[in-house]
């Protein structure tokens, strides 16, 4: 039976896709598996390894080689496929997150997400008093952020004692489900950056310089390789679950961010990737690196890159609460619609209403885990679609504080590429490039993350070469910026940049009273 096909998986922060391909990145088949996060307490996000990122792994495999429940794209090729057509697989998932196994590989707890996980601020202080925040620097070519794991293994340490004493192995999630696939605990550099500092950016490898402070030996740590290399074989127990074929070979994978970049093509330097998710992150290529505390040095996807990397805490989780909570009676997808239609309606500066979308803390530029979300502005005569269309324009206008610190710390930027959910509508672009006064590449196909581990399967597999993502991704449209809002949407930035310095120690306080 011909092996022509390849099979890339994401599990996303809400949910999980998985996309069958063939070897030109021709899409035979997609599905879908949505899923939620817990919160047991402010400022904790977590979920659980194996009730959500297996299980999804298990139930999208199912349903990728299912006629009923998978979306047939190219139906002529999409008939009479099975596993056994698979080439090869990738996988890639939310990160960085925090997951302790016991010596079984068995998970501890449920795992600790990324930077929407802010509950180690207090460990990130005690970090920096014990190492240095000026040495951090230098040694991990960023600072210490919501985004560090480090801190969340000391904050793990503290808290959960009887935890870490059973605690064998550390593990983000692309490598736990490579490990449940394979039996291999392998860990992508582009992960391992994150987990700070025990990664040594010169070396790329784990370093124990500060393993007085961190009191975690490096054995505990996965083996290191690149995104695209092979990471091992479906072994018997992954191909039981799944029904994935024995021996097919997996890549090492990545965060799904940085799957997402290579699925658009952001693959050469100065290529940003813009994904609007549940937040918005950044991936920037570089041939050399740029550290600034701000944002987030980090390995590229394969050796001799970099990836200049930054996050906001909330976009399309601002827009869901915002759907859930003020907007009721508009149902399901029909519903964000409606809501996008009315806020086009509204013109540029949402009747004077600026919003700070902080409601999740903020990842960078400013790194502030105690901020939190304003309104500033309402009055009697705002309607809900004034809110809505301030909330866009508040994410815009984010997107701009993190593009111009890209500027100055002198990073090229020579083409911004959008994707994710919030790219699949023309307000928001239009919104965000009104703002930043930047065009905006959107693809004709941008099926997200699981399709860039389609082509790192390829790549692991040694079927595909690096520059053959140029013949997989296809022109779509250009968002350019409207030279008319410019003069507006500037003052509204500036007050943006004061509205922040002028309520951070109310949102402080206000954080400590609650």
């Amino acid at each position: 039976m011909a092996k022509n096909l390849l099979l890339g998986i994401d599990v996303g922060t809400y949910s999980s896709k998985a996309v069958l391909t063939t070897l030109a990145g021709e899409i035979v088949r997609t599905a879908t598996r949505p899923h939620g996060i817990s919160m047991p307490q402010p400022g904790h996000v977590e979920q659980d390894a194996d009730g959500v990122w297996w299980s999804d792994i298990c139930a999208l495999c199912q349903q990728i080689f299912s006629s009923t429940d998978a979306s047939g794209i190219a139906s002529g090729i999409a008939s009479g496929v099975t596993s056994q057509n698979v080439a090869a697989v990738a996988v890639s998932a939310i990160g960085p997150c925090l997951l302790p196994l016991d010596s079984a590989m068995q998970p501890l707890r449920p795992a600790i997400l990324y930077g929407v996980d802010i509950r180690a601020a207090a460990e990130i202080a005690e970090l920096e008093q014990a190492i240095g925040a000026e040495n951090v620097l230098a040694f991990s070519q960023m600072a210490f952020t919501s985004q560090a794991i480090g801190p969340k293994i000391r904050w793990l340490q503290k808290h959960e004692p009887e935890v870490w004493q059973k605690t064998a192995h550390l593990t983000s999630a692309t490598a736990y489900l490579v490990y449940r696939l394979t039996g291999q605990h392998r860990m992508d550099r582009h992960t391992a950056s994150h987990f700070m500092p025990l990664y040594n950016p010169q070396t790329a490898l784990w370093d124990d310089k500060f393993s007085a402070a961190m009191a975690t030996p490096l054995h505990l740590l996965p083996t290191l390789g690149w995104a695209e290399e092979p990471a091992g074989y479906i072994h018997r127990a992954g191909a039981a679950a799944t029904g994935l074929a024995e021996g097919t070979p997996i890549a090492i994978g990545t965060i799904d961010a940085a799957s997402e970049a290579v699925s658009v093509g952001a693959v050469h330097p100065g290529d940003l990737m813009v994904m609007y998710g549940s937040t918005t992150f950044f991936v920037l290529v570089q041939d050399k690196a740029t550290p600034d505390i701000r944002v987030w040095t980090v390995a590229g996807s394969c050796a001799g890159q970099f990836n200049l990397a930054a996050g906001m805490g909330t976009t399309g989780s601002l827009t869901r609460w915002f759907k859930d909570q003020l907007a009721p009676d508009l149902p399901g997808d029909d519903g964000y619609a409606e809501l996008f239609k009315a806020a086009a309606g509204i013109p540029p500066g949402a009747g004077g209403l600026l919003v700070l979308p902080y409601f999740s803390g903020e990842r960078t530029p400013i790194n502030d885990t105690q901020a939190s979300g304003v309104v500033a502005g309402l009055s009697l005569s705002h309607t809900r679609a004034h809110l809505f269309r301030a909330i866009l324009e508040g994410v815009g206008f984010g997107v701009r504080h993190n593009l111009e610190t890209f500027a100055a710390l002198g990073a090229k930027v020579s083409r911004v590429i959008a994707v994710g959910g919030g790219a699949q509508t023309d307000t928001w672009l239009q919104i965000v490039s009104d703002i930043t006064g930047v065009a905006q590449v959107v693809p004709a196909v941008t099926v997200g993350a699981s399709y860039g581990n389609a082509f790192l399967a390829g790549r692991a597999a040694g079927l595909l070469r690096s520059n053959d993502i140029q013949h997989w991704v296809k022109p779509g449209r250009v968002i350019q910026p409207n030279p008319a809002n410019q003069a507006l949407y500037d003052a509204l930035y500036a007050q943006y940049l004061a509205l922040y310095q002028g309520t951070k120690s109310v949102m402080h306080r206000l954080k400590t009273l609650g």
